[in-house]
């Protein structure tokens, strides 16, 4: 007789809007404190107009945020479903390893610390299932736990397994979304306070990257450990040069 598949558990509303909250810029992991290089972007002039804006942010996103952290969500939360540690340690490391700049490593660490601070501290809504000890182990990654690896088991936490949604649209897809949209509303919030930009313009940038982020999930699903990458000499230059730079409004 055929194998029959069982069915995939549904996405439940509650697990839907357990991703919402972690797309929020009102989680307090300091995400909106950093512009990620954009900064010294428009203060060396490459970044003046807010056509300017939406296409660098289009290219961060394609370039380095789809080839990068969302390849690593994409692997890390499958893996803290299933407890492998050594894989999420695996990847921890190598976000860590790969930053190209102490601003970038200081600020991937530092708002995973912030986040499992925060799952520890959600009480009730937390996941504390007997011999659960996951987040114990992420806090004691070594030398902390980076953003993408946090974010993963915060998602792993609120997905049910197998992770997909009732209509087969998988539930790994939603939580990418949601990663991905929490860094778009955060960086044109940077845009619309560097360049300086209106909000309906800020509107208008995030128009144009939700218009590409479903490509750039695709991209990051399919990619392989041994295409994924973060080399982004211009951004890592611009990065470098934020940590001195004079007078700033985000944080180094």
């Amino acid at each position: 007789m055929p194998r029959v598949t069982p069915r995939p558990t549904p996405l439940t509303p509650a697990a839907r809007l357990q991703l919402m909250w972690l797309a929020s810029p009102a989680l307090p992991v300091g995400g909106f404190s950093y512009s990620e290089g954009l900064e010294a972007a428009v203060d060396c002039g490459r970044v003046t107009t807010e056509a300017q804006a939406a296409a660098w942010l289009r290219d961060q996103l394609m370039l380095s945020v789809a080839r990068a952290d969302l390849a690593v969500v994409a692997r890390a939360v499958p893996a803290w479903q299933r407890h492998d540690l050594a894989r999420v340690r695996e990847l921890n490391d190598w976000v860590g390893h790969t930053r190209e700049t102490s601003e970038l490593r200081l600020q991937t660490e530092q708002m995973g610390r912030s986040l499992v601070e925060w799952l520890r501290n959600r009480g009730g809504l937390a996941r504390t299932d007997v011999g659960d000890d996951r987040l114990p182990q992420c806090a004691a990654l070594p030398p902390a736990p980076t953003w993408p690896i946090a974010f993963a088991l915060a998602v792993a936490q609120s997905l049910p397994t197998p992770m997909a949604t009732a209509d087969g649209e998988p539930a790994l897809r939603e939580a990418l979304l949601s990663f991905t949209f929490g860094w778009a509303e955060n960086m044109v919030q940077a845009a619309i306070k560097s360049v300086p930009l209106g909000q309906s313009a800020g509107q208008r940038i995030l128009q144009s990257l939700i218009d590409v982020i479903p490509d750039a999930i695709d991209h990051a699903l399919t990619l392989p450990d041994t295409q994924r990458q973060a080399f982004t000499p211009m951004l890592a230059i611009l990065s470098a040069q934020h940590e001195t730079q004079y007078s700033r409004l985000f944080r180094s």
